[in-house]
């Protein structure tokens, strides 16, 4: 009997700087969450996904991760909005932003996080889990 967390693994083996870095994923295009859950599982990652801000957020508030990566526009809470309220919950938060609505977005919104990440869409899978472990190695 798992805890529902991550397929019912130990939570323990799971904690920040503990071996596997936690990923909180937000997407609301179906396909292309599964593929970034794929990428980043295959690459050795604990993703959690949800296809909206507020979900996710509800997930945030209830476990720590090392990483939001989240695309900005999406139904419910956006993802500078979702960035917003995660590093109030845990400033040590590192965000990603996946967007097709290119850096503009961000820039014109003094409430997303000063030290996010913005890749463009498209790209390509690689790219983004050789990014993501840049940001998670980062001290």
């Amino acid at each position: 009997m798992g805890s529902g967390r991550d397929g019912g693994t130990s939570g323990l083996r799971l904690i920040r700087g503990n071996g596997v870095s936690k990923i909180l994923l937000a997407e609301d295009d179906n396909d292309m969450r599964r593929f970034l859950v794929k990428a980043l599982q295959n690459a050795g990652y604990s993703v959690a996904s949800y296809d909206n801000g507020k979900s996710a957020y509800e997930r945030m508030r209830e476990e720590p991760f090392e990483l939001l990566l989240t695309d900005i526009v999406m139904p419910e809470m956006d993802g500078i909005e979702l960035a917003r309220r995660a590093t109030e919950l845990d400033p040590d938060l590192k965000v990603m932003f996946i967007t097709g609505f290119a850096a503009v977005a961000l820039n014109a919104d003094g409430d997303a996080p000063a030290e996010a990440k913005v890749l463009s869409k498209p790209f390509h899978l690689r790219d983004l889990v050789s990014e993501v472990g840049k940001m998670l190695a980062a001290a």
